[in-house]
């Protein structure tokens, strides 16, 4: 049994999505650090709206005045810690008339802010230094109870780092919040549209499976399938049409060289019959031979275009039984002895009465024709519907046990055609056939049939 191994297309896509995903972040995550960090300006820009936004949290705005409190969480952040002797964060909160609501520098603040006296504008920024880490000044305007009130920022040096904040902001909001998102849709909505378009051809598939090279071949569906799968789907239905020619063609060619050899045989025994001489009896026996080989072949080209409306309900036990009888006269006759035992509790089966027969028959002259004189031969009808024909002969010291699927040897060549046209049968039935032989006890071959729940209907042999 072939045991498929090959990765589903689903997996695959899914894989190369997640793939072309991580590297799609990463290109992103470069171009966003590359973009906000070379751009000066608006690295500024977005340092000046963030944290003036952040300061305007401690504005507090009453009916009859405006005031700002300092948190002890914004008092951390725009206040130089100790050790910090390089740059300086410098901040100033005022009305539009002039009035400091807060302000942590008199000196710095005329040096990097707008003069009190001027009303400045919504939002300003300019540079103090060029270059990194930053040095900025800015502001913005807020309104609060109808009035409004200025926020001015100014950091030299950027000694807290606030580019890293801005950076992180700005991945935050293009890259790790849309970016899987939309990746997470876009493997989703592919998964879905791959697994939809593989639903039919998942259903041409088992098609295939069911396709039985003894009935007429059915055409693949495409209905649904993807132009691409469909073109290939096509190309296999137009290389059943030729598989089911060339399996007729075989078939007209088996039974027609079956049914021409045979007359011109049946002369040449006639003419030999009128020969008195040994010659002519050997020969006779060699046609004889010759016949039989002929009728088995025609039989196993016959196997090829059984009907399933052949099929039945039959009583194993009882078919086994009426063949056996038939049989017993060819087999005394040869020197063997032949005896048939039916088990209780064999259930019926669905099967061709015919080929049970043939079953019987072919194992019967199988024994027969490769065992001496004096053996024993006995077939068995057991349950639960198991057809066994066993011999006390010398056995094939080269054909081991063989269990193989759907009924199936790996060689019949030893047991002759008889047994090939066994293993056939039980193709059709859907039976396991087991053959068991070795030198020196004999040979069983056992066919186990598929038990019908029915109760079976006798059919005449």
């Amino acid at each position: 049994m072939t045991t498929l191994t090959n990765r589903s297309l689903i997996s695959i896509v899914a894989w190369r999505i997640v793939i072309f995903a991580m590297l799609a972040l990463m290109l992103e995550f470069g171009i966003v650090i590359l973009q906000y960090w070379s751009n000066d300006e608006d690295l500024a820009g977005s340092i000046i709206a963030e944290e003036t936004e952040r300061l305007a949290s401690g504005i507090v705005a009453t009916d009859d005045r405006l005031s700002f409190v300092m948190s002890p969480g914004l008092l951390e952040r725009y206040t130089m810690r100790e050790g910090e002797t390089e740059g300086g964060i410098f901040v100033r909160v005022r009305t539009a008339a002039g009035a400091v609501l807060y302000s942590n520098c008199e000196e710095m603040c005329q040096r990097h802010f707008l003069p009190i006296e001027v009303n400045p504008p919504d939002l300003w920024q300019r540079e103090i230094a060029a270059g990194k880490p930053l040095s900025v000044a800015g502001g913005r305007s807020f309104r609060m109870g109808g009035r409004e009130i200025f926020v001015e920022l100014a950091v030299l040096g950027d000694p807290h780092n606030f580019v890293a904040g801005v950076l992180l902001h700005e991945l935050r909001d293009h890259l790790i919040i849309p970016m899987p998102l939309m990746f997470g849709l876009v493997a989703g909505a592919t998964i879905l549209s791959v697994g939809a378009a593989l639903k039919p051809v998942t259903a041409a598939a088992k098609e295939a499976d069911r396709i039985d090279p003894r009935a007429a071949l059915q055409p693949l569906s495409i209905e649904g399938m993807p132009r691409e799968v469909a073109t290939f789907a096509g190309a296999v239905n137009r290389l059943l049409d030729r598989v089911a020619d060339l399996i007729q063609s075989q078939k007209i060619f088996s039974t027609s060289i079956a049914h021409e050899i045979r007359t011109p045989v049946a002369v040449v025994r006639m003419e030999l019959e009128r020969i008195d001489d040994p010659r002519a009896r050997k020969a006779e026996k060699d046609l004889d031979a010759l016949t039989h080989m002929l009728e088995q072949l025609t039989s196993l080209a016959k196997l090829d275009v059984v009907d399933a409306s052949a099929f039945r309900m039959v009583d194993l036990e009882t078919m086994a039984g009426d063949s056996v009888a038939s049989l017993a006269p060819y087999v005394f006759e040869s020197g063997r002895t032949l005896e048939f035992v039916g088990e209780s509790g064999i259930s019926p089966i669905r099967g061709v009465p015919a080929l049970i027969e043939n079953t019987v028959s072919n194992l019967v002259g199988n024994a027969v024709k490769h065992t001496p004189k004096g053996t024993h031969i006995t077939v068995r009808a057991a349950a639960p519907a198991v057809l066994e024909v066993v011999d006390d002969g010398p056995g094939f010291s080269h054909s081991p046990t063989q269990v193989l699927e759907r009924g199936r040897t790996k060689s019949s060549d030893a047991l002759g055609v008889g047994l090939r046209i066994v293993e056939r049968i039980a193709e059709l039935h859907q039976a396991r056939l087991v053959v068991d032989s070795d030198q020196g006890r004999g040979t069983r071959v056992r066919v186990e049939f598929a038990a019908e729940e029915q109760p079976a209907t006798k059919i005449e042999a």
